[in-house]
This record gives C-alpha cells, sequence and structure tokens, in this order.
C-alpha cells in the first residue's frame, strides 16, 4: 500500500478495501482504521472513532445508540453478523465484535457506513488506515 488517508467516500472505500485485502495477504493480527481527530463530530470523547478488522471480524466501540444504529445497519449486510458483546463495568459503551465472512470490498463498504450511519460522520470526514 502506498496511501494511508482519504477524505472522499469512493477515495475511502478504495483505501478500506486496498487495507482490507493487503491485512489478510499478509495474515497480519489486525488493520485498524481511525477517524482524523479534526473529522470527528461524534463528541464521543476524548478518542475518534476506530474500526478494526482482525481476519474476518470487525471490531468497534459503540455507545447505546451506536449500537442500535449498528443493529440496524447490520439488517443490510446478512454476511455480518455480531459474535460478541463486551460491556466492561469501567468503561462506558459496549465493544462490538462482529463477523465478516465477506471479500475485501463489502468490508470496505460495511466501514464506510458504519462510520457514517453508526457515528454520525459527514460525509468529507477523512480517516487513516493507521494498522494494515
Amino acid at each position: 500500500m502506498t496511501r494511508f488517508d482519504a477524505a472522499t467516500e469512493s477515495e475511502r472505500l478504495a483505501l478500506y478495501a486496498d487495507a482490507a485485502a493487503a491485512h489478510r495477504a499478509r495474515s497480519s493480527d489486525v488493520m485498524t482504521v481511525d477517524v482524523d481527530p479534526d473529522s470527528d463530530v461524534t463528541d464521543g470523547g476524548e478518542v475518534p472513532p476506530w474500526i478494526q478488522l482482525a481476519g474476518t471480524e470487525v471490531v468497534m466501540d459503540c455507545t447505546d445508540e451506536e449500537l442500535d444504529r449498528l443493529k440496524e445497519l447490520l439488517g443490510e449486510f446478512p454476511e455480518f453478523r455480531i459474535d460478541e458483546l463486551v460491556a466492561p463495568e469501567e468503561a462506558e459503551g459496549t465493544n462490538a465484535v462482529i463477523t465478516a465472512r465477506s471479500d475485501a470490498n463489502r468490508v470496505a463498504g460495511f466501514i464506510e457506513r458504519a462510520f457514517r450511519e453508526v457515528y454520525g460522520l459527514d460525509p468529507t470526514y477523512k480517516a487513516w488506515v493507521t494498522a494494515v
């Protein structure tokens, strides 16, 4: 991979698909996508939203409202399903582990829609692939 950030939907989709394919080809532990702090309009705290891909699992943290939106989004991705929800007492929110048995392009589409629909980011948000 030669690029690691993108700020338009088409660029982000290509970036996420390339990163997912590279992650799988390398059999790396995790691929991480972080939202640029300047693009974070979520008021979700000090850390902007992030999504990780670990093999066939997508991992993300959600507030209760975001978790409801995630479950709604998953209705449009029948090959994706929630495998585990962890809500530690010392943390606000829930860590969702989603099995995503699909190709890199479908995973990319899910990540894009999750950032926009679950986290409510603007169409011009900038994201970084910080680990592949």
